[in-house]
């Protein structure tokens, strides 16, 4: 060796069995699905979608929208526990004020989102 120079080594641990399996699990997203029905105005919808979901007017109307037009729309995808405590709510909500035959909430069920 000169003097003033070193020679430096790279030494490679080989992998711990830890090491080698960790890999990022992906957690399951679920739909969080509102049902159309007759019962319900756009009032409701839109009220109900911005309390339970913070949806802008807008947003909310277009869901309210899609609800009617196609006979559900998705307002959420999230994990399974926070899906289930948004279906809750919405079954929880209370029936429409506007509409005197109205006997309770809309319906809202959780599917696994592919």
């Amino acid at each position: 060796m000169q003097s003033g120079l070193m020679e430096l080594v790279t030494v490679r641990q080989p992998k711990t069995r830890r090491q080698r399996r960790v890999k990022p699990r992906r957690v399951p997203r679920y739909h969080v699905i509102l049902w159309n029905d007759e019962a319900h105005t756009y009032d409701y919808v839109v009220h109900m979608l911005r309390s339970l979901f913070g949806q802008t007017t807008e947003m909310a109307f277009r869901t309210a929208r899609t609800v009617d037009h196609t006979g559900k729309a998705i307002c959420l995808t999230t994990t399974l526990e926070h899906a289930e405590l948004k279906r809750d709510q919405i079954h929880a909500f209370g029936p429409d004020v506007l509409v005197d035959a109205c006997r309770g909430s809309m319906w809202a069920t959780i599917e696994p989102a592919e």
